[in-house]
This record gives structure tokens, C-alpha cells and sequence, in this order.
């Protein structure tokens, strides 16, 4: 039986990206599923230009820019669908993409989300940095991925061809099933930006879901699109929605603990940032922090969810940045496999 799919591609000021990519998701789309795009209050002229040139594809408008997590949340009450795609602008897919994944989470009912490989659009024999071959997080709440660990990107040769569970699925291609987003609320609205997924797909493992990664399917992304790597905005959204994501999704001692410690660890990064003479990078950790303390109390409020949690099983019960950069384990191979939980 053929399940409804509504492959969802948000858009904000991203019209360069809509005439790049848009035909390769047209190319490689079954007739069976719907392609939607979401304009996230665009100032170009992106609008003109769906309406122009793909009047066949159902175009949504927030009217705003509610951010990444603020205008799927918004786009996708829009739509009706088995399972929802949501899928970057800045990615192109290959023929095929989307019946393996759906097939390996048609297998089990207990897959709600699953992402595909991800590579790079500009050196398309590596893994690409937002994603790779699937995600994990360490004790203290850094993210990295199978097939990168901070800056260092792998060549996939083959080496994850086995599809796996993972801890987080990359937003820039994420097949997540429909009553999985609802029952999850969708994203975080609050994180507007970064780290939504990561916090979407831990609250779906403390809920008792799994979140799969699916090699047979194929996606190259070119990344940044939106902000830049030395963005000082994305510098404060990635410090404090790791924070925000911590505290939501740990059990209670646990978050105080690790909380505590990831507090000192972002001060020597920030300490960092101002000895190079980096005073925007460690401003950014400045105002991160703010914000955390500004809405603890609400954050705190989320974690209700924790009540019928199982545990995120999946973290790194170490530090990859210890072993990044003590202990020189720069691939995903030569972490330890038994200090996964």
C-alpha cells in the first residue's frame, strides 16, 4: 500500500537555491507524493517565482520568518500526510531517495524518524558536515555524526552501508511519521534555529521511538545556505539551545550535573574566542548564556514529557572533544563502541 508523503522544503530568501535544486526533487519525486514548499516570509522574490515557474507545486506562506523550527511547525499543520520529508532547499536528491527509507521504517512501527546518507554537494565522494551517515551527542551534549566529528569529514567509502539506529536525524533530510510529529509537538519552536532536530528526535527516544539511518538513499547537501559557519548568531543559537536541549530531555540529576559542567566548558570557549581577539564569537556565548537563565523556568516547564520517558539511548558516554582533540580520535571508528548507552 502506498503511504501519502508530503516532501516539505522550507524557504527563506532562497530563490537561488528553488531554481538549483527544486528540479532534481520534481525529477525524483513518485507520483504517489506531494511536493510542498513553505515560504518563511521571503524578502526576495522567491513567491514570483513558484508561482511563475511551478504553479503544479502547493506553495504555503507563514507570512513571517518564524525560523526553521517556528515556520515548519507552521507550514506542516498545513499539510496531510502519512509521512512528512522535510527536506533543505540546498539539497539535491537522487533518483530513488525515498522508497528505501519509507520501506525500512515500514518495517518497523517503532521507527518514527530516519534520515538518509548525506554528502557533499561540492565534494561528493565525502560526508557532508549537518548529518553524515546519522547523529549521536556525547555525555555533555555535543553533537557529531557518524562520519564526522567536529570539523573533520570522512570519505564515504562504504564504511556505514549497514542501516542502523542512530540518536538524531539530520534535519536538512528528515522522514519523520506524521502522528510521531504530532505527538511530539512538532519542533521547538523556542530553538527557532540549530539543534530543533536533535531535540525533536531525544524526545522521541524518551517517548520510546527509534530513529533510524538508511544508506540506500542518497542526498547531497551544500550547507550554510541560511547562516554561515562563522555566523556569531549561529555561534549564540547552537550554545544555547545545546543548553536548552540538555535540560529538557535529561533526567533531573543528570541535567544538573552535566549542565554544570558544560556551563565551565562554554566559559574556556569563550575565554578562548577572546584571547584570539574573537570578541563577537565570545559575545555570542555571552548572550547564550543570558538567554538560558533569561527562560530556565520555562524551559524547565518542557520537561514534562521526561515523565513517560525510557531513556535516550544512543549517547556517547564520554567526551568527544576529549577525544577529539587529547586523544586524536578524529573518526567515528575509533570511539569505542561499547561507550554507547
Amino acid at each position: 500500500m502506498n503511504r501519502k508523503i508530503a516532501i516539505v522544503i522550507l524557504n527563506w530568501n532562497g530563490k537561488h537555491y528553488l531554481e538549483r535544486f527544486l528540479p532534481s526533487v520534481c525529477a525524483n519525486t513518485p507520483a504517489h507524493a506531494e511536493i510542498v514548499v513553505g515560504d518563511n516570509g521571503s524578502t526576495d522574490d522567491s513567491v514570483d517565482f513558484m508561482t511563475l515557474h511551478y504553479p503544479q507545486i502547493r506553495l504555503v506562506q507563514t507570512g513571517a520568518n518564524l525560523g526553521f523550527a517556528g515556520g515548519y511547525n507552521a507550514v506542516l499543520k498545513e499539510v496531510i500526510a502519512d509521512y512528512y520529508v522535510l527536506l533543505n532547499s540546498d539539497v539535491e536528491v537522487s533518483p530513488d531517495w525515498i522508497s528505501p527509507i519509507i520501506a525500512l521504517m515500514e518495517s518497523s512501527p517503532a521507527i518514527a524518524a530516519a534520515q538518509p546518507k548525506i554528502r557533499s554537494y561540492d565534494d561528493r565522494q565525502k560526508f557532508e558536515h549537518a548529518g553524515a551517515a546519522g547523529g549521536y551527542i556525547d555525555l555533555f551534549g555535543f553533537p557529531f555524526c557518524r562520519g564526522r566529528i567536529l570539523n573533520v569529514t570522512e570519505e564515504d567509502n562504504g564504511q556505514y552501508d549497514e542501516p542502523s539506529d542512530v540518536f538524531w536525524a539530520s534535519g536538512a533530510a528528515l522522514f519523520i511519521r506524521s502522528n510521531a510529529w504530532a505527538e511530539m509537538g512538532g519542533f521547538d519552536s523556542d530553538f527557532f534555529a540549530h539543534m530543533e532536530e536533535i531535540d525533536l528526535c531525544w524526545r522521541l527516544k524518551n517517548a520510546g521511538h527509534r530513529v533510524a539511518y538508511c544508506p540506500q538513499s542518497v542526498v547531497f547537501h551544500v550547507g550554510g545556505g541560511t547562516l554561515s559557519k562563522t555566523n556569531p548568531y549561529k555561534t549564540y543559537l547552537n550554545f544555547r539551545n545545546n543548553l536548552y536541549m540538555l535540560q529538557k530531555n535529561l533526567p533531573f540529576l543528570s541535567a544538573c550535573c552535566f549542565l554544570f559542567i558544560r556551563l565551565w566548558l562554554d566559559l574556556a570557549a569563550l575565554i578562548h574566542f577572546l584571547l584570539e581577539g574573537n570578541r563577537k564569537e565570545a559575545l555570542a556565548i555571552s548572550k547564550a548564556h543570558f538567554s538560558f537563565f533569561r527562560f530556565f523556568w520555562k524551559t524547565a516547564r518542557k520537561r514534562k514529557h521526561l515523565s513517560k520517558g525510557r531513556g535516550g539511548k544512543g549517547i556517547y558516554c564520554g567526551s568527544v572533544m576529549w577525544d577529539f582533540f587529547v586523544r586524536g580520535k578524529k573518526k567515528f571508528s575509533d570511539l569505542d563502541p561499547s561507550s554507547f548507552s
